[in-house]
């Protein structure tokens, strides 16, 4: 059986016009993608997927060619509920109600904010190179600031951000050289992408927490796995399963040998897990 192209596809919901691919035959399974990037992260993954599943590809809002609403009252327009919501209402205009979602970098915190608020909706959750954003927050070190001193950087009130991120794109877009390269600062380097970007991690660090610390008390039901890079500093500073196995009933991992863009770098070794982990009875 051979791989299926994938379709693009623009979907309207409640909050946003949310741009995607989908291809492929079977059960559905959704990606999300991770910051600065777009559904096309899953480019060398998502054709080997779609030989079991009906795979959504898409971009958050705020990202790629997907709409970026108003910031909203306390960034709330970028929370992880309504990136969440957009995601389900989409899977919603394709005729699945329950379907399994796995989420990179920023796509993987939509993916968990998901699961705690569709329940019903989300059959499994996979999260690739993260743990938790509010245990991130309340555990600040030394070592998380050096490493992730982006998270803190585009918190600052907009354009300071916004300004330094652009001359930094045009800079990129001056020495790329391969057509991915070309495609990722094409939209990166759109002023409304980067303050949608900018403005989910400041959703991140404020109605995002406000959100996370309500449901402390409550655990992801579904099965999840974890995955991370053994190259990256997400495995170096923390024990990621015991992190998420605070947060889920059900949790299973692994390191694997890449850095931050697993399904990039090691796209065959993702697919494998991911296969294994949506075979599980």
């Amino acid at each position: 059986m051979g791989s299926t192209a994938l379709k693009p596809a623009f979907k309207t919901t409640s909050g946003a016009v949310i741009n995607g691919v989908i291809g492929g035959q079977g059960p559905p399974l959704l990606l999300l993608h991770g910051a600065p990037q777009t559904h096309v992260s899953w480019r060398l993954a998502a054709p080997l997927l779609t030989e079991e599943y009906t795979v959504v590809a898409t971009d958050l809002r705020g990202y790629g060619d997907s709409s970026k609403p108003p910031d909203g009252e306390n960034h709330a327009n970028y929370s992880k509920r309504a990136m969440a919501l957009d995601q389900v209402e989409v899977m919603k205009h394709f005729g699945f109600d329950r379907f399994p979602v796995i989420g990179h970098d920023r796509g993987g915190r939509v993916a968990h904010r998901m699961a705690l608020d569709h329940p019903d909706r989300v059959t499994r959750a996979a999260v690739l190179d993260i743990v938790p954003t509010y245990y991130l927050y309340t555990h600040v070190t030394l070592e998380f600031v050096q490493a992730y001193f982006h998270w803190f950087n585009y918190l600052r009130p907009a354009p300071g951000p916004e300004n330094d991120l652009k001359a930094q794109i045009e800079a990129q877009r001056a020495r790329a050289t391969s057509d991915v390269q070309l495609e990722y600062l094409r939209t990166a380097g759109d002023p409304a992408n980067i303050h949608g970007m900018c403005e989910d991690y400041r959703a991140g660090a404020s109605i995002d927490l406000q959100h996370d610390k309500a449901d402390l008390d409550k655990k992801i039901g579904c099965p999840l796995m974890a995955l991370w890079g053994e190259k990256g500093a997400m495995g170096r500073l923390y024990d990621v399963l015991s992190i998420w196995r605070e947060r889920a009933i059900a949790v299973t991992g692994r390191a694997l040998p890449a850095g931050h863009n697993l399904q990039e770098e090691v796209p065959d070794l993702v697919v494998q897990e991911i296969r294994g982990f949506l075979r599980q009875p």
